[in-house]
């Protein structure tokens, strides 16, 4: 990377609480300026920037965070002088321990809590065997993703949900209105948010392995999208096998008291700090979605190639919002698509134009890094569907630069779930 490829960001990140210029490559600091929890990543100022603190902030800064406002809180990008690429590595060859706890989790309970989430998201949700989850959509009546979420059906009479930090606002006035009038016409149901409650991602292939001696029972048994209560360190926790890396990993609904204890403990039995800077790039070579930038309110799930995520029930009964535009782009083909790309030199970022084979501009980059662990670029784009047939050669504009770029086929990098044989 060329000196004249980095800048100085300030950083929150020492015991003092005083703002540190961190020196970040472009590269670097294209891979963090839009991660995990659907927000943008802000400048921190010298004083904190008024920035909220997640239940983790001390541990944080004691193991040499570099703290960036995110979602409105201050945020770990990395650790000490540890790169991002080596975070990133780690998590692919062994663990890494994430604080999510910015993310909103909330339940819903009442007899009629399926029928309700039903006419908000795309899953189906009745059909969920008990302690299973799913990813699935909020939609709008256009069709479009309001956010992206995970919903668990649990046998203690709730659904436990997670979406993401950045739409959190949205989120609820979406809900809290449509909760409203479906109480209003006789529903029963009532929505919790879950306030005193860190969450916490342990992410990789000895994931499980870390775990385990911490448990009372076992978790051989609970497989990818499976979440169950359990006392995880002699602490009562729900713990959900998932994650945003494409490893093998979970998520741990972890008491506020108790979230720094559990982490310290975590990292004594082998896992590793990772922060978000790390996170992105590895979603992007699991070819995640990030909301806000791969998905957003004007996007569909069709477009987005998340068909899947449409339960076969819910295609039939076409009673979420948005079915009626939906279903029918899912029948007769959506006009655009999102992609995967691979290029080198100097990796595309959200925004930069992909270049037809006439050089004319046919879409837009919406995520971008390059990726640690193949050496090469990654990327994701919107483009016209008469041009997303993987091997199709293509181009990016980076930097009034013309580069080659390929159509890929997506995960870049292998998934590696837990999931049941």
């Amino acid at each position: 990377m060329a000196r004249s490829d980095w800048e100085e960001i300030p950083v929150i990140g020492l015991p003092t609480g005083e703002c540190k210029m961190l020196r970040l490559g472009l590269a670097v600091r294209g891979a963090i300026r839009h991660v995990a929890g659907g927000a943008s990543v802000r400048q921190a100022s010298t004083s904190g920037d008024n920035l909220q603190q997640t239940v983790l902030y001390n541990f944080h800064v004691n193991h040499g965070g570099k703290m960036v406002g995110f979602a409105g809180y201050a945020m770990p990008v990395q650790y000490g002088s540890v790169g991002i690429g080596v975070s990133h590595k780690t998590v692919r060859s062994s663990c890494g321990l994430f604080d999510v706890s910015h993310m909103l989790q909330w339940r819903l309970w009442g007899a009629d809590r399926v029928k309700f989430i039903e006419r908000l998201v795309v899953a189906d949700v009745e059909g969920l065997p008990e302690n299973t989850g799913t990813l699935s959509l909020l939609t709008n009546p256009e069709g479009g993703i309001v956010d992206d979420l995970i919903i668990s059906r649990t046998s203690q009479s709730h659904l436990y949900v997670v979406s993401n930090a950045g739409c959190r606002d949205k989120d609820l006035t979406h809900l809290r209105n449509h909760l409203a009038q479906f109480k209003a016409e006789g529903g029963d149901v009532h929505m919790e948010i879950i306030t005193d409650h860190g969450l916490i991602a342990l992410q990789g292939p000895l994931a499980a392995s870390i775990l385990e001696p911490l448990v009372e029972g076992t978790v051989e048994d609970l497989y990818f999208m499976q979440t169950r209560p359990m006392i995880v360190a002699g602490t009562p926790c729900r713990v959900t096998r998932c994650g945003y890396t494409g490893e093998d990993g979970f998520e741990i609904s972890v008491p506020s008291g108790k979230a720094e204890e559990l982490c310290e403990t975590l990292l004594g039995s082998g896992a590793e700090p990772a922060g978000l800077g790390a996170r992105d790039s590895l979603r992007l070579e699991a070819g995640l979605c990030l909301y806000g930038n791969d998905i957003d309110d004007t996007t569909t799930p069709i477009e987005a190639g998340l068909a899947w995520t449409i339960g076969k029930r819910r295609r039939q009964v076409a009673d979420f919002l948005g079915a009626e535009i939906i279903l029918r782009q899912l029948k007769e083909k959506p006009a655009r698509r999102r992609v995967g790309l691979t290029c080198s030199g100097p990796p595309p970022r959200t925004h930069c134009p992909v270049l037809g084979p006439d050089g004319s501009k046919v879409g837009e980059v919406t995520s971008g890094c390059p990726s640690p662990s193949l050496g090469v670029n990654v990327a994701m784009a919107y483009i016209p569907a008469s041009l997303a047939k993987v091997g199709t050669e293509l181009a990016v504009e980076v930097r009034k630069k013309t580069i080659p770029a390929t159509v890929t086929k997506m995960p870049f990098v292998k998934c590696n779930y837990y999931v049941k044989k």
